[in-house]
């Protein structure tokens, strides 16, 4: 019998598998704070459950932890983690410190589906969504959990393709039964899947950070194909519907492509397309991958498209490239090492 894994249920999902079981509700409540709380990895650690529920719990389902295969770490501090799943699958998680703050890239899925001309992640194709226990094993079984001040949803995949066990992994990390983090310390990523975005937006309070690269449709087409289906006009008009209250934030990331999207029509463009949207955007380098034409904008461009947008009235931070030493752009450690095994395979 493959038994289910208790780690990344919600207590409302523990709830009904612990009525279902014969015990009372607050059963449920007693898991979450040895697992969520206290960290635990085994139902024999839980010495407020009687040793008859402590047995059934085990007899039926699995407290299930994975380490990390492997660590690189860059000079500058970034740490790049790759943590496998069954069917010779990886995903990485990368640790990024920064004076006091230190942040925590996590993946949302194996692969992806989005195809980006970019990224090198939807080169190895979508292979599965993960699940918040998952989702959030790359948060709890992290060496430097203790260092932990942030998460952003920007490894691999797309948040928004798997919105209900990210929703889940949200809710544990901010639940008061859980990490009871403010929600201000997380930030989801997003390509533009508009559906997938109004319910987040609605049943979350996390930040929203939406992957631009181009104000121009037919550009960030080539860019990204999601702009076939899901329109920037229309992406745009909903955020700027939606009431953005206390400090939560959107953000837009954009990267710096070399003669592609980094000249003065771009910076008129965004200031015109990003209008009545109280906003930051992220100005990123290009971690050069396999397989692509595109080139990153020199520094001068860069420092030059930042203070352009600056003079229109935009908040526009340039974000520090890390780990460029340990392959940390997102897809190319778990490439690199599902291309090995597949080579160890063969012989």
């Amino acid at each position: 019998m493959i038994k289910e894994n208790l780690f990344g249920k919600t207590l409302f999902e523990l709830q009904e598998i612990v009525v279902k079981l014969g015990f009372q509700k607050f059963v449920a409540k007693q898991l979450t704070d040895w697992m969520y709380k206290k960290r635990i990895h085994s139902f024999e650690e839980m010495r407020n459950l009687s040793k008859p529920t402590r047995e059934k719990l085990a007899e039926k389902y699995k407290l299930s932890f994975t380490d990390s295969t492997s660590v690189q770490e860059s000079i500058d501090g970034t740490k790049k983690y790759l943590f496998p799943l069954k069917g010779n699958q990886f995903i990485e998680t990368a640790f990024i410190p920064e004076g006091e703050r230190a942040t925590l890239c996590v993946s949302s899925q194996v692969g992806c589906k989005m195809g980006c001309l970019f990224c090198m992640t939807g080169k190895q194709g979508f292979q599965g969504n993960l699940t918040a226990g998952e989702i959030l094993n790359q948060i709890f079984n992290l060496p430097d959990f203790e260092k932990l001040t942030n998460v952003v949803y920007m490894g691999m995949g797309e948040p928004l393709d798997n919105l209900d066990e990210v929703l889940k992994s949200i809710e544990i990390l901010t639940a008061d039964y859980g990490l009871a983090w403010s929600p201000k310390r997380i930030t989801v990523s997003t390509i533009g899947i508009i559906p997938a975005m109004k319910r987040f937006l609605v049943l979350s309070k996390a930040n929203l950070a939406v992957s631009l690269h181009s104000p121009f449709e037919e550009e960030r087409k080539n860019l990204m194909p999601i702009e076939s289906v899901y329109h920037l006009p229309k992406l745009l008009d909903e955020i700027r519907a939606f009431e953005f209250g206390g400090q939560r934030r959107v953000s837009f990331e954009y990267i710096m492509f070399k003669g592609v999207n980094d000249q003065q029509k771009h910076i008129n463009e965004l200031a015109r397309i990003l209008n009545g949207i109280k906003c930051r955007i992220n100005l990123i380098r290009f971690h050069a991958i396999p397989g692509t034409p595109l080139e990153s904008s020199s520094n001068e461009t860069i420092l030059r498209f930042q203070d352009g947008l600056k003079r229109k009235g935009i908040v526009t931070t340039i974000r520090a490239s890390r780990g460029e030493d340990i392959f940390a752009a997102c897809g190319l450690l778990s490439t690199k090492e599902l291309v090995k095994r597949k080579k160890n395979e063969v012989y």
